[in-house]
């Protein structure tokens, strides 16, 4: 049996929506991080935070449809499953994120924001080079490890921007402002999420290049 599947044609329509994901999630990215940049345009933003997560629904539920329509798949239909699973739960994440920031009317954001969302930016464009690389998983594994680790990294600098940004909130505004510490809390708080999410990504495909090659 194995011969036989062998000789059948594989199914690599999974990268593309892979990639397409990935593409969404960039542009879910560099909407949250514009957000992060305050004043009267955070709701453009907004919206185009909103859009980004219902067209990356969209592309995760073309994924989960072929998983079940598809009888040979590039590598198992677990790993494919939770690899889009977890770029999924990163724009949702995104979307948690902004809708705390429009709840709660933020229109400035401290600088340790705006770097972690430099970071969410980056780690996004990361995954997005990452993916193409699963078609050649094999000649590509050691630059896909390598990038997982420097989304790895980020999400480590993210975590230290969070707790200064998070002293310094207190500080400034802790005892004066008590609800002003509350709801740069809660942003910060969202922002670190976005980062686990990513990492989650890299640890999917980490997983993905140890069983596979």
């Amino acid at each position: 049996m194995r011969w036989f599947r062998a000789l059948l044609p594989r199914e690599d329509q999974f990268f593309d929506l892979f990639t397409r994901h990935s593409q969404v999630v960039v542009a879910g990215a560099e909407a949250l991080r514009a957000m992060l940049d305050g004043g009267n345009a955070v709701p453009e933003h907004y919206r185009a935070v909103m859009e980004r997560e219902n067209e990356a629904d969209a592309v995760t539920r073309e994924v989960l449809m072929a998983v079940r329509r598809t009888f040979i798949t590039p590598f198992d239909r677990s790993n494919i499953k939770d690899l889009i699973t977890a770029m999924d739960n990163s724009i949702d994440q995104m979307q948690k994120t902004a809708k705390g920031v429009m709840l709660f009317d933020v229109r400035d954001f401290t600088p340790q924001m705006c770097e972690m969302g430099d970071a969410i930016v980056k780690s996004a464009r990361l995954v997005e080079e990452a993916v193409p690389l699963l078609r050649s998983i094999s000649a590509e594994a050691a630059r896909i490890n390598a990038i997982a680790e420097q989304i790895s990294h980020l999400e480590g600098r993210a975590d230290d921007l969070h707790d200064a940004g998070l002293r310094r909130l207190y500080e400034s505004c802790g005892a004066s402002d008590p609800m002003a510490f509350i709801v740069g809390n809660e942003v910060y708080d969202h922002l670190e999420k976005v980062m686990d999410r990513f990492d989650d990504v890299a640890n999917e495909m980490q997983g993905i290049v140890i069983e596979h090659v």
